[in-house]
């Protein structure tokens, strides 16, 4: 018997997220559904020194939108979430390691 799992996009996905995609034999990213303004879909929390930092990518979408139809509204965005990753994560043990990851995701990928 084969395990699925089906999960809506979200940004910055929790851990949990992985686990699943790794116990399963199939994962569907299912974005066909209505996006909601304002909710995990395109932002997430970072922890900082007082506290957290919602991190948000701006979209163009109205209430009938489905998630694969929602769009960016403009480019700054991945330099701002890029530096205040690196500026609150930087000195956290194994940061190092991810660090050009996550350049490669935030700049080079579309």
């Amino acid at each position: 018997m084969k395990k699925v799992a089906v999960l809506q996009s979200n940004y910055i996905p929790w851990k949990g997220v992985f686990d699943i995609i790794h116990d399963v034999d199939l994962f569907i990213f299912y974005d066909e559904v209505q996006y909601v303004p304002r909710s995990w879909q395109n932002r997430n929390l970072i922890r900082v020194p007082n506290g957290t930092q919602w991190l948000t990518v701006p979209v163009c979408s109205d209430r009938a939108s489905a998630i694969d139809e929602v769009t960016i509204a403009d480019s700054k965005w991945p330099a701002k979430h890029f530096n205040a990753i690196c500026t609150n994560y930087g000195k956290t043990p194994y940061f190092d390691e991810y660090k050009s990851f996550l350049e490669h995701v935030y700049f080079e990928k579309k």
